[in-house]
């Protein structure tokens, strides 16, 4: 089967198929005029499933009902067509080695929805299913993952995912606090030495304060000679 490009697989543009309803081969060309002499059938026809337990089901179950594939067989439109939404009772596959499969697939398909059938469906089922005593119930099959349909394109790292990301950078470490000034004499932080009165000065032995060293004001130097609590007070 050859498929279009760019379709993830989901179409198919030409091939053959084996009909599971006749048992003959279709040479497939898509095309308006041949797309449909092969259909998607539901073996178990959704007017069919409604009829018998469907509009119970809530709109994602129904949904979900529509769209399994062991609900779903490509075979001939022209048998398709035929079939329309009959059960078993109405409507067999022409190809009589084909009823078995097709009758345990609807038994598979009712059972996994809760659907019913009617007296005249099950005496149809048991009367085919009576030629095949060894027929077993078909497991449910899923859609094959994208990444295994070769015709699928592949994802591609976008540069953003590819980039290594940067090791974050160290925080830096906090500064340490600013060293307390040692205490001055005269109890003056910092470089600057201060005295209210002579009196500390001579206290702390500094007396008599000169002109431009630490601690001298000129309102200690009460003569103005430059020379600030040279006596005792």
């Amino acid at each position: 089967m050859a498929v279009r490009p760019g379709t993830h697989g989901c179409k198919a543009a030409s091939g053959s198929l084996l009909s599971a309803y006749t048992g003959t081969t279709v040479a497939f060309v898509a095309g308006r005029d041949t797309s449909s002499e092969v259909q998607i059938d539901h073996v178990v026809a959704l007017s069919d499933a409604w009829q018998k337990g469907a509009q119970q089901l809530d709109a994602a179950r129904r949904t979900e009902l529509a769209n399994d594939p062991l609900n779903l067989l490509a075979v001939d439109g022209p048998s398709n067509n035929q079939k329309s939404d009959g059960d078993a009772a109405t409507w067999l596959p022409p190809a009589t080695g084909e009823r078995c499969e097709y009758v345990a697939t609807q038994i598979a398909v009712k059972q996994r929805y809760e659907l019913w059938v009617t007296d005249g469906e099950k005496q149809a089922m048991v009367r085919v299913l009576d030629g095949c005593p060894d027929q077993r119930l078909p497991e449910a099959r899923s859609w094959p993952a994208p990444e295994d349909d070769p015709a699928a394109p592949q994802p591609v790292e976008t540069p953003a995912a590819a980039t290594v990301p940067a090791a974050p950078e160290a925080p830096a470490a906090p500064a340490a606090p600013p060293a307390a000034a040692p205490e001055q004499p005269g109890g003056a932080p910092g470089g600057q030495v201060y005295f209210s009165r002579c009196a500390e000065a001579l206290a702390a032995a500094m007396a008599p304060l000169h002109a431009g060293s630490p601690g001298y004001r000129p309102a200690l130097d009460r003569d103005g000679d430059g020379v600030a609590c040279e006596a005792k007070p």
